[in-house]
């Protein structure tokens, strides 16, 4: 009989939970939550003990005996049949080798966390074109007043008028780079930004422990880098910003509790820190 992954009594000690990946035990173990069982077999509760035959009467045969397993149950193998992942409460996601996955707040304020970090350092550089960005918009809607004031029908648009996204899309563009410079050192050397590690979160390949690998990087950057310039962008800007804010949701109702740009790049977000491989 198979046994779906997750975290089941260790059978080798009652006191912590072992995880199974669906086909063998792992090397990750954590306390296991509440009382163990009266450990009596080795790796299964004590069971109680068969009454003794009365007089005249036998035992019948195929009947466990005392001491012994149920036929069909396994011991020493897979976990113990009625067990159920993660301490008999429900299923909590993990990667494939049992790392728990970070719940989606955690995630949103390590973004926060670094994008306040970013916006400090990229500054200087993007300062000159945040402020004409700003006195660009500024001049457009005081124009906009102006003739509604002197009776003139004011048009409204959509998008704002090129005068003002010649600023923007600079600085967009600059702020990017910065971030992915931080992002890029960040996540290959410890697998967590500044952000992340306040939260007590990192990111690591799916299947792979560690920080993630370059390319893996790159992936995530790219389409989430992607997104937010096409954003800036005049017409179809609107479009593809509801693309950034989907791939901001999309953990909400994964089962892997990945982001579009975690799947582009086969990552997932742990809760937990990720040792450098040697």
């Amino acid at each position: 009989m198979s046994f779906p992954h997750g975290w089941y009594d260790d059978p080798k000690d009652l006191s912590s939970q072992r995880y199974w990946d669906g086909t063998a035990w792992t090397d990750h173990r954590r306390p296991r939550p509440g009382p163990p069982p009266y450990e009596g077999e080795f790796g299964r509760p004590q069971q109680q003990p068969a009454q003794a035959p009365q007089y005249g009467q036998q035992q019948h045969y195929g009947q466990p005996q005392y001491g012994q397993p149920h036929q069909g149950q396994p011991q020493h193998g897979g976990p113990q049949y009625g067990q159920q992942g993660f301490g008999y409460g429900p299923v909590v996601p993990a990667t494939p080798d049992g790392v728990p996955l970070s719940g989606w707040w955690k995630r949103v304020g390590a973004r926060f966390l670094d994008g306040l970090i970013v916006m400090v350092v990229s500054l200087p550089l993007t300062g000159y074109f945040w402020y004409h960005y700003l006195q660009a918009a500024l001049d457009y809607e005081s124009d906009m007043f102006d003739s509604a004031r002197a009776g003139s029908t004011p048009r409204f648009n959509t998008t704002l008028p090129w005068d003002v996204y010649k600023w923007i899309l600079p600085a967009t563009g600059i702020a990017l780079l910065v971030y992915f410079v931080y992002e890029f050192f960040f996540l290959t050397r410890k697998g967590a930004t500044p952000g992340k590690m306040a939260v007590g979160i990192s990111v690591r390949l799916r299947d792979v422990a560690g920080p993630p690998t370059p390319v893996a990087v790159l992936k995530r950057f790219g389409l989430y880098g992607a997104l937010s310039i096409l954003g800036a962008v005049p017409f179809v800007g609107t479009l593809f910003g509801l693309l950034g804010l989907l791939d901001y949701l999309w953990p909400l109702w994964d089962d892997k509790k990945q982001a579009l740009h975690d799947k582009v790049a086969d990552t997932n977000v742990v809760v937990g820190n990720q040792t450098r491989h040697r």
